[in-house]
């Protein structure tokens, strides 16, 4: 921890490991000021672990802000004490300050970025989507055509066209559950904690963060797999209930 009144800094995990110069022990310049790293903290991967830390005082006067605040983070006894603090800052004709959850504030100070990011994120995924619905097509249409007698002699043994159905989109359904489970696998070991950093557009400041893998995503990505699965197999499988018992059984 650094010391009240020195020049001493901390800085957060994500800081040190995404920006040069801010390795323990070493120096921050900025103008005229030497400010020395003397320990790196974690937060549990929360934003604060992309700031660095140092005696409000001493940065005050170094920069000669006088007593000026930014922001303020205050820890409260418990979650029901936000509103009768609210109530007394809001209330108090000396204060004009405007008072709200930690998460909420981040929220809006990230919400252009993470807008962004969704945006792109979903718009690569709907793009990997159609490729992997064309591929699961064109291997049910393979699959339909190399065992057409098969599925003719299953017709002429009395099954159904509804069972044919059935049977073509089980199998695509169980390679798209394949699929997705593979693709979560290599996902999570390749990037859950993976940590980078990109800039905030709407604060103007570089922002570092960490990939989260969550079980709600695995299970996301997996019902995505089997839905590119299930459309790809849909047309095959009709094709292969529509086919005619005669001509498939003469073909070699």
């Amino acid at each position: 921890m650094f010391e009240f009144g020195t020049t001493e800094v901390i800085v957060g995990r994500g800081a040190s490991g995404q920006f040069q110069g801010l390795d323990l022990g070493g120096e921050i310049r900025s103008g005229q000021n030497v400010w020395k790293i003397v320990g790196v903290f974690e937060a549990d991967g929360a934003v604060a672990e992309t700031e660095i830390w140092i005696d409000a005082r001493t940065l005050q006067g170094a920069y000669r802000r006088g007593n000026s605040y930014q922001s303020v983070l205050v820890r409260l006894e418990s979650t029901e004490s936000l509103t009768p603090f609210r109530d007394w800052l809001t209330s108090n004709p000396q204060l004009n300050v405007m008072v709200t959850r930690e998460d909420e504030y981040y929220a809006d100070q990230s919400r252009m970025l993470t807008t962004l990011i969704q945006t792109i994120g979903f718009a690569i995924a709907a793009l990997m989507g159609i490729g992997a619905i064309f591929g699961a097509i064109l291997t049910m249409y393979t699959a339909v055509a190399t065992r057409a007698r098969e599925i003719a002699t299953l017709r002429a043994l009395g099954f159904n066209a509804t069972s044919v159905v059935f049977s073509v989109l089980s199998e695509s359904l169980v390679l798209g559950a394949i699929g997705g489970l593979i693709g979560g696998a290599l996902a999570y070991v390749a990037f859950n904690g993976y940590q980078t950093s990109t800039m905030n557009f709407q604060t103007f400041s570089q922002v570092a963060f960490a990939f989260r893998v969550t079980p709600m995503l695995l299970t996301m990505g997996i019902v995505y797999a089997l839905l590119m699965g299930l459309v790809g197999g849909l047309f095959p499988a009709i094709k292969a209930a529509r086919l005619p018992i005669s001509q498939a059984l003469r073909e070699l």
